[in-house]
């Protein structure tokens, strides 16, 4: 039993018709069954109004009844397609209810209403093939007994995997290409904006878990999570709850996109709760390229213009050339016999298409559909409307082909259509390839690679109760490796909740300088930032990991970029540097000015005490030690990293083993005062005087070695210091450099010993306490040097030893001529024969 929304014109018919030579069984979705209320009150607390006006009669789907139309029109005027043979066709009403899902076929196969199982009542109707499927279950199901004729089946409903089966569905054909693009489209979308944290709401039939399972696969490529899965009934008949997805929406709170897949049936009862409109407000993507009418369906409405403001769909980019001025152009009158013609006229413009109509009053002569552009459902082509366009067409030029083959047999029977059985039109049908006039290849081919165009349309709210679908990108694909992605970011109208594009990740992106660290047993999308280690970087956004820098760069301190280091050395610019070459200066000028004080008063009695060559050579030999110093200061080249370490070995030798003969000198001068020849010719011979050659060759020797062997050479140092290469001297052999130190100091170890046994001889002119605290200051000095030099890294190591050099060099010549300078120059009563003698009367 039908709705009697309107009793004019309305005689209980379900179906209309255009007789021909030829005709087509159509099956189109216009009205519903009354019993299907019973089924709907189980799902709302009060009535569903918003509903009944939508879909108790889907004028939205009487577009496909006017494709139809223009279709079998224009190959009907064609000469050259179907000439002297007419197409026309029968309409019968699509049920969605599963308990009359056979009754419009029934009726077909019978010719009448009341229809009788294998008995046709009407042969003179010649009908060829079958147009369906706006829903891959109806076509599958009305396919179960059209097979049994063998009747051809052509589908313009979304492609169904399902269907694509021979074996089961061998009269099948689906018009519709399978939309291998859509989910990459998705993907492409998300990335742009950097959506990972997504919400998806699917029909759960097998579209919709196809397409769920080919997206999580290309989500997961991508890095995109899916935070949780909706999955709607596709039984309307059964007892369902619609809070179901409400509360997902809820508890993510992070998750500002919502990816939608489903019919605008599927959408609005997922939305008929109300409480879904106070949540906060998402973008949502409407991802089924059949949500043509969408806009048609919430304009005046403000609480869904609320919740779909911003949003997005995917629409399959389709034109059918001619059919806009077809509707344009469309009367009253075009279609008398037509009951959903006179419907369609009164419920859009309130007035009757005839007279019969008497509640009505009749529609002015100049009135047609351009006149109300309000009329969105019908105006906009839809990819059902082109694909029932291309499979009229389809079933057109197969039919030629077929009419073609029997004519070239020549036999008089095959050239009536009265003998024209609808198994014949296969083979034709299966191997039909051609061009229609909106340039697009049309075949049933199981490996068709037809580019896919799709609009990305965004909703723009523009009133209080409007709102309008505006083209902001667009999607081509080919295949996998040609695809294109363009979108125009200002013309996007995101949600009013939005102050600037929406983010919807689980965590924030970890930033340049930082990696990303997965956190157990949670998605990709839920991670850690982690700032970067030491000389490595991360210099784009969400990282797997850091990137370590060349031993030549370093990270800045924000670690996203290496910078290459700077060469650097102990130069004389380096406050280092400088502070440490002032310092060998200052004491070189004060060894030289001691040099000087002695050379005046060498004539002095405590300067011909104390052995006046032995000091001078002493003199000299720190005043080298001082200068030396120099050599390691300012930019190493191979020259000055030999004579450092060379230079540095003999002239302490020569300094140390000066000092060892100056206690000899003191030991032998006091001795020469007791009975004994044997001190005396040591003495007078200068046998002392030896012990200064044979250390330094001694020194010379080892270090010829150390030359031979391993000899110091200019190296870098990448790693002491952050931002900085160092240029320094390698010792090469490092035993050979310690064994250099360790004859210094045994040498002084001796000096110290001997210089210790003899402190206690008369004091005036005895040296022995002078150069035993200076070897106690020496032996001091270098004992600290080797853990400190062994800690320290780069230019430190190079100023240690400058200072270590500086320190002892100052000890020997502080302690040693020092107190002689402060008898000579301010206690000269000290510095005579008389007092000498007088000391040594006492003693």
């Amino acid at each position: 039993m039908e709705l009697p929304l309107f009793t004019c014109g309305y005689k209980g018919e379900t179906n209309t018709y255009m007789e021909a030579d030829v005709n087509l069984a159509t099956f189109i979705p216009i009205s519903i069954p009354l019993d299907l209320s019973q089924y709907l009150q189980i799902l709302f607390d009060r009535k569903p109004t918003l509903l009944w006006k939508f879909d108790l009669l889907k004028w939205r789907n009487y577009q496909y009844l006017l494709t139809l139309y223009f279709a079998i029109e224009e190959i009907n005027k064609d000469s050259n397609l179907l000439p002297n043979i007419t197409l026309g066709f029968h309409i019968y009403n699509a049920f969605n209810s599963n308990k009359i899902t056979l009754e419009g076929l029934l009726m077909w196969l019978s010719g009448r209403s009341d229809y009788i199982p294998n008995y046709k009542c009407n042969t003179q109707h010649k009908a060829l093939g079958i147009i369906s499927g706006n829903k891959p279950e109806f076509s599958a199901s009305i396919a179960t007994l059209s097979e049994l004729y063998n009747v051809p089946q052509v589908t313009y409903g979304p492609f169904d995997s399902m269907l694509s089966d021979k074996d089961t569905f061998p009269s099948l054909y689906q018009m519709s290409t399978e939309d291998r693009g859509l989910a990459q489209g998705l993907i492409s979308l998300l990335l742009h904006f950097g959506w990972r944290w997504v919400g998806i709401i699917v029909s759960d039939d097998q579209r919709g878990r196809e397409f769920l399972s080919d997206l999580k696969v290309k989500m997961v490529k991508e890095d995109i999570c899916v935070a949780f899965t909706v999955k709607l009934p596709d039984n309307l008949n059964e007892n369902v709850n619609y809070d179901y997805g409400l509360q997902n929406l809820k508890q993510h709170a992070r998750v500002n996109v919502n990816v939608f897949y489903g019919d605008i049936d599927d959408l609005l009862f997922f939305c008929v709760d109300i409480r879904i409109f106070v949540t906060r407000k998402k973008v949502w993507i409407l991802a089924k390229p059949h949500s043509t009418y969408l806009e048609s369906i919430i304009n005046g409405k403000h609480i869904m213009i609320n919740l779909f403001s911003g949003s997005f769909s995917f629409l399959k980019k389709r034109t059918i050339p001619g059919f806009k001025h077809f509707l344009e152009v469309l009367t009253p009158s075009h279609f008398p016999g037509d009951v959903y013609f006179s419907k369609f006229w009164i419920d859009s413009f309130n007035c009757s298409p005839n007279s019969r109509c008497g509640n009505y009053k009749p529609c002015p002569v100049n009135i047609s559909l351009k006149t109300k552009d309000k009329i969105n459902e019908v105006m906009t082509i839809s990819e059902p409307s082109y694909s029932i366009w291309s499979a009229v067409y389809a079933v057109a030029h197969a039919l030629h082909k077929m009419l073609l083959s029997k004519t070239e047999t020549g036999s008089k029977e095959d050239r009536n259509t009265d003998w024209l059985l609808s198994w014949q039109l296969h083979p034709f049908l299966r191997n039909i390839k051609f061009i229609n006039t909106a340039e697009d290849e049309i075949s049933f081919g199981e490996n068709k690679n037809i580019m896919e165009t799709y609009d990305i349309q965004n909703f723009i709210t523009y009133s209080f109760r409007n709102a309008l679908l505006l083209k902001v990108g667009e999607f081509v694909f080919k295949s996998a490796q040609d695809q294109g992605f363009f979108i125009n970011e200002v013309l996007i109208q995101w949600p009013n909740n939005f102050k600037q594009t929406p983010q919807s990740v689980c965590t924030q992106s970890c930033g340049p300088g930082f990696w990303k660290v997965l956190q157990k047993e949670r998605p990709v999308c839920c991670f850690s930032c982690v700032f970067c280690p030491e000389q490595h970087i991360s210099n784009q956004t969400d990282q797997q990991g850091c990137i370590r820098c060349l031993s030549q760069e370093y990270p800045n301190p924000e670690r996203n970029q290496c910078l290459p280091k700077a060469v650097t050395f102990l130069s004389f610019e380096d406050p280092l540097g400088m502070a440490l070459a002032c310092t060998a200066v200052c004491f070189s000028v004060s060894t030289t000015a001691v040099w000087g004080i002695f050379l005046k008063h060498q004539e002095s009695a405590i300067i011909k005490a104390n052995n006046w060559t032995l000091s001078y050579i002493l003199l000299i030999s720190i005043l080298l030690c001082f200068l030396c110093s120099f050599l390691f200061i300012g930019r190493p080249n191979t020259t000055s990293c030999i004579l450092q370490q060379i230079t540095f070995a003999l002239v302490f030798t020569l300094a140390i083993s000066t000092v060892l003969a100056k206690t000899i000198t003191v030991i032998l001068a006091f001795r020469v005062m007791k009975p004994g020849r044997t001190m005396r010719r040591l003495f007078v011979s200068g046998v002392y005087n030896a012990v200064i050659p044979i250390c330094v060759v001694i020194q010379l020797i080892i270090s010829g070695v150390w030359l031979e062997t391993s000899p110091p050479y200019i190296d870098t140092d990448e790693y002491s210091e952050h931002a900085h290469i160092i240029i320094l001297c390698n010792k090469g052999s490092i035993i050979a450099f310690y064994c250099v130190l360790a004859y210094l100091g045994t040498l002084a170890l001796g000096s110290f010993t001997v210089a210790f046994l003899v402190r206690n001889l008369p004091d005036t002119f005895n040296e022995a306490k002078f150069l035993t605290f200076s070897m106690l200051v020496f032996c001091s000095v270098w004992v600290t040097f080797i853990p400190v030099y062994q800690s320290t890294k780069g230019k430190a190591m190079v100023a240690v030893e400058v200072f270590s050099i500086l320190a002892s060099s100052a000890g020997l010549l502080g302690c040693i001529f020092f107190p002689k300078c402060y008898i000579i120059l301010l206690r000269p009563d000290k510095n005579s024969l008389i007092c000498i003698k007088k000391i040594a009367n006492k003693k």
